[in-house]
């Protein structure tokens, strides 16, 4: 579960814990979301073991006020799981307020049973998770806690902010709707006054915000979900594509054990390569992670997809054929740095 719907879930737990019925269309004004998303909040409930109940006298829901999860009796998976997410996962992303989040997994470990503390320990010595690129976000905490104020107070913000898309440092009101992390940075997704859309805004080009006195009513029933819908990954561009690609033998594997959009359909093929279907909204973003398979893979359709992936590749070629004539004709001066011989590798020459 995401951070956002995970806050939205416990306090569904604690509505319907109070002893009283509440229809879906309660639920949904009183988080102000969706109804498809109280319906998935509830599946997440009962994933974990809630036992919510429909009356369909009262045209509720409830749980029993006598059922309770206990804050610090965790089995053995469930603390493993707790501490692999704060002292290792938390590594591979800009947590906010890592620094509480350590502390608070540090309060639970220290309250676990003496045997389950030290059989976590003892496996945690064993479980690594390698660091990806991430994009530094200068003041993470402040900026975070910034706007979680002004998303839940429904406050309208003066948004200082360096557009790569426009070339330049922008002004725009905003009505905050989301925050979302992801392809290693958290994003605010936005109404923006000067576009008059809703917008992406990655944390770390945000030069200034300005909480202004004034609110916001748009964005009621905004769900982050429905809004990527089909999207590659965070843009969505309003034309689905029925994207066909063919993998060679090579990554064919690689590709297909992954799953990386809700829409993919893998059919294998005898030569060993593997065609892979999606239905996404826009082109852009796939097509970036289409080159970085280069020559092992085939853009079978669209056909504007394909072109678009020919003229990258053109434009590759021309780019790195220019800079090795200069090279050639002494326009740019290659120096060679010395190599380094790390342990890892010494070692592997010496045996």
């Amino acid at each position: 579960m995401k951070s956002s719907r995970i806050s939205r879930v416990v306090q569904i737990l604690t509505t319907l814990q109070a002893g009283k019925y509440y229809a879906v269309d309660d639920l949904s004004k009183m988080l102000g979301t969706s109804r498809r998303t109280v319906f998935r909040d509830l599946k997440e409930l009962q994933a974990i073991g809630v036992p919510y109940r429909y009356n369909s006298k009262e045209g509720g829901y409830s749980i029993d006020p006598e059922f309770f999860l206990p804050p610090i009796d965790l089995n053995l998976q469930e603390a493993l799981s707790l501490l692999m997410l704060t002292h290792k996962a938390s590594r591979q992303m800009q947590l906010p307020f890592r620094n509480s989040a350590l502390l608070a997994a540090l309060k639970i470990e220290n309250n676990l049973p003496l045997k389950t503390k030290k059989y976590c320990n003892l496996l945690l010595k064993n479980i690594s998770t390698k660091a990806t690129a991430q994009a530094p976000t200068k003041l993470l905490d402040q900026t975070f806690a910034t706007l979680q104020k002004v998303i839940a107070e429904k406050s309208k913000v003066m948004l200082t902010y360096h557009s790569f898309f426009e070339s330049k440092t922008i002004d725009s009101q905003i009505h905050p709707y989301h925050l979302l992390y992801n392809q290693r940075a958290w994003y605010l997704v936005a109404f923006s006054e000067m576009h008059n859309s809703i917008r992406t805004f990655k944390l770390n080009r945000i030069k200034e915000i300005q909480v202004l006195k004034k609110r916001f009513i748009s964005g009621e029933n905004f769900d982050i979900y429905d809004y990527l819908g089909k999207c590659w990954s965070m843009i969505p561009e309003g034309k689905i594509y029925n994207v066909r690609l063919r993998f060679m033998p090579k990554v064919a594997n690689n590709v297909a054990e992954v799953q990386w959009h809700s829409t993919q359909e893998v059919t294998r093929n005898r030569d060993g390569s593997a065609i892979v279907e999606f239905r996404v909204d826009g082109l852009n973003e796939i097509a970036w992670w289409i080159l970085g398979y280069g020559d092992q893979v085939q853009v079978l359709a669209p056909k504007a997809l394909r072109i678009k992936i020919i003229e990258k590749a053109r434009n590759m070629i021309k780019l790195n054929e220019q800079l090795e004539q200069k090279i050639k004709t002494s326009e740019i001066p290659i120096v060679e740095l010395p190599h380094k011989t790390t342990a890892a590798s010494a070692a592997t020459s010496n045996s």
